[in-house]
C-alpha cells in the first residue's frame, strides 16, 4: 500500500518563546534567531523531494514554511487546521504568571486532563481531533509523495502521540525543538514515527542558542 511521507516541522523561535510567554493563536512573528533557523531548515531540506508545503496561517509557522517552500520552488499553503492550541485567556502570560495568578488553571494544565480547556480556549481532546482530521485530509491527497507540515509544539505533540500510541495524559519525554526535522509515515490505517528531533542543521559554528520549550510556550 502507498503511503505519504511527512516532514513535521516546528516554527523557528519568537521573542515570546524566549520569554516563556504563551502564544497559542496570538500571531507572533519570528525573531532574528527564528529567521536564521528557518533559513538553516530550508537549506537542510533543499535536497528533499517535496510535493507541497502546508503551514499554520500564524506568522511564526507560515514564514518558516515559506522559507522551506521557496527552496523547492513552491508556494507555502496556509491551513488554519495546523494552528497551535487555543489557550484563550492564558495567552500572553508567562508560565510563572499563570502559576502565581491562576494556580487552579496551572494545576489543571499540569494534570493534562483531556477534557479541560483554558477559559475561552481548546481542550486537548478538541486539539487532537482538529489536528488528526487535518493530517488525514492533507496526507490523503499526496499518496506516494512527501509533504511538509509546518506548525507548532502542541501540534507536533499530538502527532508524536498518534504515531507512538501514547495517550493524551501520558507525561512527555520527547523534545519539541524550534525548527527541528521530524519524520512520519502516513497511511489510511496508521501513522508511524520514522525520525524525531533532528537539529543537526542548527549545530553550526554560528549556532545561536535556542530556547527549548514544551507545550507551555508554543
Amino acid at each position: 500500500m502507498q503511503a505519504t511521507r511527512i516532514l513535521a516541522l516546528r516554527h523557528g523561535e519568537t521573542t515570546w518563546n524566549q520569554d516563556t510567554r504563551i502564544q497559542g493563536h496570538t500571531d507572533i512573528d519570528l525573531n532574528d534567531t527564528g529567521r536564521w533557523q528557518a533559513t538553516q531548515l530550508a537549506t537542510a531540506l533543499a535536497d528533499e523531494r517535496l510535493t507541497a508545503v502546508y503551514a499554520s496561517d500564524l506568522k511564526r509557522a507560515f514564514n518558516t514554511g515559506a522559507a522551506v517552500a521557496q527552496a523547492h520552488g513552491l508556494s507555502v499553503q496556509a491551513h488554519i487546521g495546523l494552528r497551535e492550541r487555543h489557550f484563550g485567556a492564558l495567552e500572553g502570560k508567562t508560565w510563572a504568571e499563570i502559576e502565581t495568578h491562576h494556580p487552579d488553571e496551572a494545576q489543571l494544565w499540569r494534570s493534562r486532563l483531556p477534557e479541560w480547556s483554558p477559559p475561552g480556549g481548546e481542550s486537548l481532546q478538541v486539539l487532537q481531533q482538529r489536528i488528526l482530521h487535518t493530517l488525514h485530509a492533507l496526507a490523503s491527497h499526496h499518496m506516494g509523495e512527501q509533504i511538509a507540515l509546518v506548525a507548532h509544539g502542541g501540534v507536533l505533540d499530538i502527532l508524536y502521540r498518534a504515531a507512538t500510541g501514547l495517550e493524551l495524559q501520558a507525561p512527555r519525554s520527547w523534545l519539541l525543538k524550534n525548527a527541528a526535522i521530524n519524520r512520519l509515515l502516513w497511511t489510511p490505517e496508521s501513522l508511524t514515527l520514522v525520525g524525531w528531533g533532528d537539529v543537526a542543521h542548527l549545530e553550526t559554528p554560528e549556532h545561536r542558542t535556542e530556547t527549548l520549550l514544551d507545550e507551555k510556550t508554543t
